[in-house]
């Protein structure tokens, strides 16, 4: 039923019921979570031979003794491996610790402190703004707010981040400095980012030491047959004559151990330079153990692509019974909207304006743990109150389809009360 077109006395009807349907659920004692994006255990089970790797033979091949120090780009043979994945030539691509995020991290704090390339001084030195692309990634905006880098969302379409939009923000103000972007399967909507799209953010006038964080952290964590070729980015920013305006990022965080993978950033060569220079403080080079355990694990690139399909086959049924509840529950009644994701970890639900808040309060106090309003915008200050980010990974199917039925009835006992109270 299209609550729209219903009655106040009908709505009083509607909402009576769902309140005697949320009593129940809150009788249940349900102890949920669907907070997070986090590798079920099943997922983790496949990587379980990485425990028992590399064994005694600890030299990778050219002689490598990965026990020793040295090495700050990583192993080659294992960028050789992963390159392809991101698009990035592995002379292009450092292999690093286990965390994407530190080296974003990193990136920001040594462009804070000493400048990016291109630049004449360092971002720290005047007003620093940042372009976040909305609904997006909370961690990146933890990283701008940390530093007082000022924010500035942008509207997140269904090919990329709004161009036009983008485009008037660097074109007239020279204190932005950066934009948060994950190109495939973006967190939360699952959008990915087209070559029109990329070519157009890549070729567009902003400052000189401008970055993209080409955030590819879904890059081959498809949920369907045939997913998107990566984009070879900086090759697309060389011909748009901005060769050091990205840095690509990705990582096996999500392939292999959540907690104990291989990150990776791409780069031109000025910019991996420069990011050498000031990596070398603060380390004589990254676990190349853990490098080599992953590069006899996954020998080639098609290795990978096999046992991303091993984590599809857990993934995908998960994702669908979300999507099965959320049409049979939510469809008719028009008070939500979601994606429909082919890939990554998650799906971004709108709810009625004005109701994620108290959708979010809903659940937690009927036991079920949701990622919290506002979460995925900056400053956690969703201005319509509106999306909410569901994230199906870790929980078994059964759990996950109590979860989700109760989601749903908190979003449409939510959706009654405010509309009765907009009527009153």
């Amino acid at each position: 039923m299209n609550y729209h077109s219903r009655s106040p006395a009908e709505l009083r009807d509607i909402r009576d019921d769902l309140r005697i349907r949320y009593d129940e659920l809150k009788k249940a004692g349900l102890k949920l979570d669907i907070t997070r994006g986090k590798p079920s255990p099943e997922q983790l089970d496949l990587s379980n031979e990485l425990l028992h790797l590399p064994g005694d033979d600890f030299r990778a091949p050219g002689g490598t003794d990965c026990r020793n120090y040295g090495g700050v780009d990583g192993l080659l043979p294992l960028r050789e491996v992963f390159g392809p994945l991101f698009g990035v030539a592995p002379e292009n691509l450092v292999a690093g610790g286990n965390a994407s995020l530190e080296i974003m991290h990193d990136l920001t704090v040594f462009g804070l402190l000493h400048g990016a390339v291109g630049g004449s001084k360092p971002w720290s030195a005047g007003p620093i703004k940042f372009l976040c692309p909305v609904p997006g990634y909370d961690r990146h905006f933890a990283i701008s707010q940390s530093y007082g880098i000022e924010m500035i969302p942008v509207p997140m379409r269904p090919d990329g981040p709004d161009v036009d939009v983008c485009a008037e923000l660097v074109a007239r103000d020279e204190s932005i400095k950066g934009m948060w972007l994950v190109p495939t399967y973006s967190n939360p909507t699952g959008a990915t980012v087209t070559d029109e799209v990329a070519r157009a953010l890549l070729s567009m006038k902003a400052a000189d030491d401008f970055r993209i964080y080409w955030d590819n952290a879904y890059a081959v964590h498809t949920l369907v047959d045939s997913p998107p070729e990566p984009l070879r980015i900086l090759e697309l920013a060389e011909q748009a004559g901005h060769p050091d305006r990205v840095y690509a990022l990705g990582s096996t965080s999500k392939i292999t151990f959540a907690g104990a993978g291989v990150a990776f950033f791409g780069a031109s060569t000025a910019n991996l330079d420069w990011y050498r220079e000031h990596l070398s403080i603060k380390t004589i080079g990254p676990d190349k153990v853990n490098q080599l355990r992953h590069l006899r694990f996954f020998p080639d690139t098609d290795s990978v692509h096999a046992h991303m399909a091993r984590h599809r086959e857990i993934l995908a049924p998960k994702f669908n019974l979300v999507l099965d509840i959320l049409d049979d529950r939510l469809s008719s009644s028009k008070v939500a909207a979601w994606s429909r994701p082919e890939g990554g970890y998650f799906i971004s639900v709108d709810v009625l304006d004005g109701t994620a808040t108290r959708t979010v309060a809903l659940a937690r106090e009927a036991g079920i743990a949701l990622t919290a309003a506002g979460a995925t915008f900056p400053y956690k200050r969703d201005p319509n109150d509106t999306n909410i980010r569901l994230a199906p990974s870790f929980p078994g199917l059964d759990e996950l389809r109590v979860a989700m039925d109760g989601f749903a009835t908190c979003t449409l006992l939510a959706a009654t009360e405010s509309m009765l109270e907009q009527d009153s």
